[in-house]
């Protein structure tokens, strides 16, 4: 797969007001097209829903509703139209992977989907608050994202799909009954207290590796040309922490891009990050990114800060992601068109992205 400059940004659960309007969202995707952007990630899969009419969902008694734009329309649907209409890579990204919320209806429906921690708590506090962790071990779970990512990508005409650093599993979790079982059976021992015993997190992390690589076959046995995309962290933390050894999934041809988020305030430590032997391997086998933040909600970031990060990532030939939209130019400390001056001062010239070539395979899958 070649490897062309990611230019992208990430439209969250925050940017939903403007996902769900049409004139915005017409707005935005023009806006992105101008600033020679060329990919967008758009949420579908976060806090135990779909942002999409889900039939996988439905079946799980997960959906009691839908997500609607103010017209009533299907808002995955029309960004992908609309971006598309512009030029842009539409990657739906299922932001929570294997995470959930406790009162989801897929951990209250599914208790038994559910993994845990040796004392037997089921939680664990993350970004999006107390969550709870779906086995990735479990058949029934790796059916249901398999189900939930192959429906998206057959409703719709998008260009690949993503998954960050959720498609994971924190290291204290892997102590139920069934995946005790399983690594029984499979080792001839128990599980050691020790949630960083090396062997029993190769053993999980190997799992979820194992899993990827099906997953990657699935989506391409539907559209062989759609884009495999991971968001992880730096590998040392994602794997220690998380099992999530992304490494092995660039190594073994699994993922076809990589956008490693790098939320650091200071150019110093941002800078640190980027010359990691993770990432120069990366760049040497598929397109490789730099997730930068343009702001939370509560957490702004001035635009000399996110330019002197995107430049540190360009002098080493990488790409760019951007999280999140709104923190772009809608919701900033600094007026739209400064900011917005900023970004087009960033990328001066386009860079188009290309899958291969769509019509042809279509026309032979179908």
């Amino acid at each position: 797969m070649a490897r062309q400059e990611i230019r992208g940004v990430w439209m969250a659960i925050n940017d939903l007001d403007i996902m769900k309007d049409r004139l915005k969202l017409q707005s935005a995707m023009s806006k992105l097209s101008q600033l020679n952007f060329n990919t967008v990630y758009p949420v579908v899969w976060n806090s135990g829903y779909v942002m999409y009419p889900s039939a996988v969902a439905q079946r799980e008694g997960i959906q009691p509703f839908v997500y609607r734009g103010s017209d009533g329309h299907d808002i995955i649907g029309d960004l992908v139209q609309q971006a598309h209409r512009q030029g842009l890579l539409v990657v739906p990204w299922f932001e929570f992977g294997f995470m959930a919320p406790p009162t989801s209806e897929i951990a209250t429906l599914h208790p038994e989907w559910l993994t845990q921690k040796r004392n037997g708590e089921q939680t664990s506090i993350s970004a999006g608050g107390e969550v709870v962790w779906l086995n990735p071990f479990r058949p029934e779970v790796q059916k249901f994202i398999t189900d939930l990512v192959v429906e998206a990508v057959t409703q719709y005409d998008v260009d690949g799909v993503q998954f960050d650093d959720n498609m994971s599993l924190p290291y204290e979790f892997g102590y139920d009954p069934f995946t005790i079982a399983l690594y029984r059976r499979e080792t001839k021992r128990n599980p050691p207290n020790n949630p960083f015993d090396a062997n029993w997190m190769r053993w999980r992390a190997n799992k979820i590796t194992a899993f990827m690589s099906q997953l990657k076959k699935a989506v391409r046995d539907r559209k062989s040309h759609l884009l495999f995309s991971i968001s992880p962290n730096y590998y040392d933390f994602a794997y220690k922490f998380h099992l999530q050894d992304w490494l092995a999934w660039v190594r073994q041809g699994i993922a076809d891009e990589i956008v490693m988020q790098v939320y650091r305030p200071d150019l110093q430590s941002f800078s640190a990050k980027l010359g990691r032997p993770e990432i120069l391997e990366s760049q040497q086998k598929i397109s490789t990114a730099i997730g930068v933040l343009t702001g939370l909600r509560n957490s702004p970031v001035p635009m000399n800060q996110i330019q002197a990060q995107v430049q540190a990532a360009q002098q080493r030939g990488l790409g760019v992601s951007f999280f999140y939209y709104e923190t772009m130019w809608e919701d900033a400390p600094e007026p739209a068109s400064f900011r917005q001056a900023g970004f087009q001062s960033l990328f001066p010239a386009p860079a188009s992205r290309a899958t291969v070539n769509r019509t042809a395979i279509e026309n032979r899958v179908n």
